[in-house]
């Protein structure tokens, strides 16, 4: 029986055969992060693609430098500008990229069980709390032109109060030469089906200028 917590790297060095398992179980980690974080998600071909190679190519790099330092600040280097050149990401994306890089180095050292059982493990944590409800009500975004004769700071506070939980001013910006605002607050309805009664008087308030309710972004797991 295969002991998981003992490295397939000869004390030789690596062979091809070493080299070629280490490979496709990296490639295997990095097909299960892919499904795991791709359940009830919405990402990218490239995202997924890349949730793929990731373990096998820090496998590889990780290897090729195999205990020389020189190799290995090189690699530090290069890795830390790739940092430079991304945007920030969700949380849940960044945890995956981790994952599969953690993976990838459990590979290199030779530690293939342990890789594979990490990555299953983790997967399935992944797949529990996708699937558990554990998000509340998701706030939703009003955005609400008015004239620049009305002060809004406390003109819709009684409509907020009768029809959201909570609400948010996040931005204020001028339009039409200054002749109009346009506001954006963060909201949380208190019952979706009294939307358009909701939004019926706020026109009341605005002139019947331009109104709009959409689904948020989320920002609160953004890093």
């Amino acid at each position: 029986m295969l002991d998981v917590f003992t490295s397939i790297l000869p004390s030789t060095g690596i062979t091809l055969t070493s080299f070629l398992l280490c490979f496709a179980a990296a490639f295997a980690c990095g097909v299960i992060t892919m499904f795991a974080a791709g359940f009830r998600a919405n990402l990218s071909k490239g995202f997924k693609t890349s949730l793929v190679i990731l373990p096998a190519v820090v496998a590889t790099v990780i290897m090729m430098v195999n205990g020389n330092v020189g190799t290995g600040i090189a690699v530090a280097g290069a890795f830390a500008l790739v940092r430079f050149r991304s945007v920030p990401g969700k949380a849940k994306d960044i945890v995956s990229i981790f994952l599969a890089m953690t993976a990838g180095l459990a590979c290199a050292a030779g530690y293939v069980g342990i890789a594979l059982l990490f990555t299953v493990i983790t997967a399935g944590v992944l797949f529990l709390l996708a699937w558990l409800p554990l998000s509340g009500a998701k706030e939703q975004e009003l955005r609400i032109t008015i004239p620049e004769s009305l002060h809004y700071a406390d003109e819709f506070n009684d409509l907020f109060e009768e029809y959201t939980k909570k609400h948010r001013l996040v931005t204020v910006k001028t339009a039409n030469m200054g002749s109009l605002y346009k506001l954006l607050y963060a909201i949380e309805l208190k019952d979706e089906t009294k939307t358009q009664e909701f939004i019926d008087k706020l026109r009341c308030r605005n002139g019947n200028l331009e109104i709009a309710v959409s689904e948020g972004a989320e920002r609160s797991d953004e890093l």
